[in-house]
């Protein structure tokens, strides 16, 4: 493991971005706009090294200085596109590489926040290896989904992800669901896609019944 992590060379201390109720996947591509001073910072840093970025949520809980606590695990990403506006703001598009959990934070002279960071527990993630799931096991949930994403008013185009492979579109799904933090955290430690699979399948249970309508989900 220690091998493979050296020869691909992730760093063990990386610029994160904290970010309530946003997670990324491995292998998945997401738009990000940028306006802040610290994380124009950060992204301009990042540019002019190794364009490596963590995405990680914050807690509700925080620490003795009154920051945000972070959640122990979060995706490392590769800014694959960036673009500068008129306005100053950066739109960048972030490809998630590797989860991480983090052994600490760093303090630094930078007004973003950098920690320390294993990757060892998830080092499958840089497999190219396709898992396998039959789309037919996941009919349910994806019905399930679907119906949740359409009474909270999302707009989802089913079409498209039915075009992806099976991770992507899983992936993709979770990414973009209602979920609350506490469960889009839950999606992002799932070791594996068939693990994450059936913790989409556990969450959506609670769902089942609409808090306002009393109904069931169709």
């Amino acid at each position: 493991m220690f091998f493979i992590m050296k020869k691909v060379g992730f760093p063990k201390i990386i610029p994160v971005f904290p970010l309530s109720n946003f997670i990324i996947f491995p292998k998945t591509t997401v738009p990000l706009n940028i306006f802040e001073p610290r994380y124009l910072d950060m992204v301009n840093d990042s540019m002019k090294s190794d364009k490596l970025i963590g995405m990680i949520q914050p807690k509700n809980s925080k620490n003795e200085n009154n920051i945000p606590k972070l959640h122990d695990v979060g995706c490392l990403g590769k800014i694959t596109s960036f673009r500068e506006t008129e306005d100053s703001r950066y739109l960048i598009e972030l490809k998630g590489k590797i989860r991480f959990q983090i052994i600490n934070e760093i303090n630094t002279d930078k007004q973003y926040r950098s920690v320390e960071v294993d990757y060892n527990d998830y080092s499958n993630d840089l497999s190219e290896e396709k898992e396998k799931l039959n789309f037919s096991d996941l009919e349910l949930i994806f019905k399930d989904l679907k119906s949740l994403f359409e009474k909270r008013g999302f707009i989802i185009n089913w079409k498209a992800l039915e075009k992806q492979s099976l991770d992507e579109t899983i992936n993709a799904l979770a990414m973009a669901s209602p979920f609350s933090l506490e469960e889009k955290q839950i999606l992002l430690e799932a070791k594996n896609l068939d693990i994450r699979k059936n913790k989409i399948a556990e969450i959506l249970k609670t769902y089942i019944f609409d808090d306002y309508e009393n109904t069931t989900l169709q």
